[in-house]
């Protein structure tokens, strides 16, 4: 079983994130309501990280404590962080996984393409622009910064781009979905290549 648990302290943020990759087919663990293990005290990014977890096939249990009165910033950020260096310590010398994957994701009238390589190398492009700043109280540029995050952190090249689109959360959660997709799909491991790490420099690093 591919599996990390992070746990960050800092004077803004109080993190313990578990993420594992194998569900052996099974949906994703849920707490007694049934819902994905998702606490970070902010409800939209609760809800976005359920979609990632949903719709990667992930476990995925995060508890966030930070600094909201000041802004979401420093929390969105650490668990981005957190996120990625728990996918980089799963995914071990990343022997026989895909590596690659895309998905152009439709959500209502949102389009949005994602493509990623689990390269070892952090890069983020990001072409997404939303009509509004905000969705309820959650700033839609923090987006931009959890997924700088998780790409640094995780060792991913990651692309996003916006097709269509005008409602703003229709868009958030095509991003977020489509990342769920996306990793899901990179990290599977390949039977036909199980011993093989995916690189012609024989390493991922």
């Amino acid at each position: 079983m591919r599996c990390a648990v992070i746990e960050r302290r800092t004077k803004e943020t109080d993190i313990r994130l578990e993420l594992g990759l194998d569900t052996q087919g099974q949906a994703p663990a849920h707490d007694a309501q049934g819902q994905v293990e998702v606490d970070t005290g902010i409800p939209f990014l609760n809800h976005m990280l359920s979609h990632v977890a949903m719709h990667g096939a992930f476990n995925l249990a995060v508890r966030a404590r930070g600094d909201t009165e000041v802004d979401d910033h420093h929390t969105v950020e650490d668990i981005g962080i957190c996120l990625g260096q728990a996918l980089r310590e799963a995914l071990g010398d990343k022997r026989g996984i895909v590596r690659y994957a895309h998905q152009i994701l439709p959500m209502d009238e949102a389009l949005v393409l994602m493509s990623l390589d689990i390269s070892g190398r952090g890069l983020l492009v990001y072409e997404v622009s939303f009509a509004q700043p905000t969705v309820g109280l959650f700033h839609t540029e923090l987006i931009r910064e959890f997924l700088q995050a998780l790409a640094a952190n995780g060792g991913i090249c990651l692309h996003v781009r916006l097709l269509t689109g005008s409602n703003t959360h229709h868009i958030a959660e095509a991003v977020f979905k489509a990342l769920g997709r996306c990793l899901g799909e990179a990290v599977r491991i390949d039977p036909c290549r199980a011993d093989v790490v995916p690189s012609t420099k024989g390493a991922i690093e």
